[in-house]
């Protein structure tokens, strides 16, 4: 005579033996993702050092010192591929991430802007100065080394402006700092530290500015990176630059000077910045031209003071 299993007993067999099996399953699952994780870290050198929080320009450098050589940082750089938010140098063409040019030895971060419109772009905690590897030649006192602004007409060129919403401009550390060619609603000039300043703005009717345009891009950011150069331009002919927010934020650069103009704005902050080096208060070192032209003008809590080199 048979004995008939209970339906209470043969479900319990049943899920003990899909749990052990789902266990089995789950934990080859997680070994097999650390293998690969393992993996693809001993082949990439240049992602262990970018996880490490090292800049992408100085992982360049430090891989080409510990192999003598550039194949294999090279061919590892292009399988992992360059991009904007990473913080890798090259000319790229908002709102894209990939770069659209870029010269080996050449540690600039280039930015053209066009027609698209940008809803917002973010720069910040970044050096500029000589980056490891670079092959460009030591900057004069006079050459720009960060430039932010439109383009004046020229041979074939017709001329533009960078139209911005907001610009915010913070923490820079410049040798020489120097605004023109501006129309601002709104310029507030607060805390800065400087070597010498001459603010010549004049008061204007600009208007106030907001960027819209439907489908305009998404935003752009990038952070912890060392350049040589950072170039933020409209670079098409006749062609205006349009970003809704723009915040360029602790931005440190030891040559050269930085330039900022030929700008529409509805905000411009200048803020806490310090900016000299020769440590000589008659030495004008934060400029602001007299074609800098504001509806609403906020001058608080800006200092003289000797400043040493950067």
């Amino acid at each position: 005579m048979k004995t008939l299993v209970s339906p209470t007993a043969l479900y319990s067999a049943l899920r003990a033996r899909r749990d052990w099996l789902l266990a089995k399953i789950e934990y080859l699952q997680t070994e097999s993702a650390k293998w690969r994780a393992l993996f693809a870290l001993i082949v990439s050198p240049y992602k262990l050092l970018r996880m490490a929080g090292i800049p992408p320009s100085a992982c360049i450098g430090v891989l080409l010192a510990l192999v003598g050589g550039g194949s294999y940082v090279a061919a590892d750089v292009m399988l992992e591929g360059k991009s904007f938010a990473r913080g890798d140098p090259g000319i790229y063409s908002a709102p894209n991430d990939i770069p659209v040019g870029f010269t080996e030895g050449d540690s600039t971060l280039r930015l053209d802007l066009s027609s698209v419109p940008v809803g917002e772009i973010i720069i910040e905690d970044i050096s500029i100065s000589i980056a490891p590897g670079s092959t460009i030649p030591t900057l004069s006192a006079a050459d720009e080394v960060i430039y932010v602004g439109g383009l004046p007409s020229s041979t074939g060129f017709t001329g533009n402006y960078l139209e911005i919403g907001h610009l915010i401009i913070d923490r820079w550390r410049c040798k020489k700092l120097v605004f023109s060619e501006i129309e601002a609603h709104t310029l507030n000039l607060k805390y800065n530290r400087s070597d010498g300043q001459s603010v010549s703005a004049i008061p204007g009717i600009p208007i106030n500015r907001a960027i819209g345009g439907g489908l305009r891009a998404d935003s752009m950011q990038t952070s912890n990176a060392y350049y040589d150069h950072l170039v933020i331009q409209a670079s098409t002919s006749n062609v205006w630059g349009r970003v809704d927010k723009m915040r360029l934020s602790n931005i440190y650069t030891s040559k050269g000077i930085c330039t900022v103009k030929r700008l529409r704005v509805g905000t411009l902050d200048i803020l806490f910045n310090k900016i000299g080096a020769d440590s000589n208060l008659s030495t004008k070192d934060l400029v602001i031209k007299d074609t800098v032209v504001y509806k609403i003008f906020n001058n608080i809590g800006n200092v003289e003071e000797l400043i040493s080199p950067p």
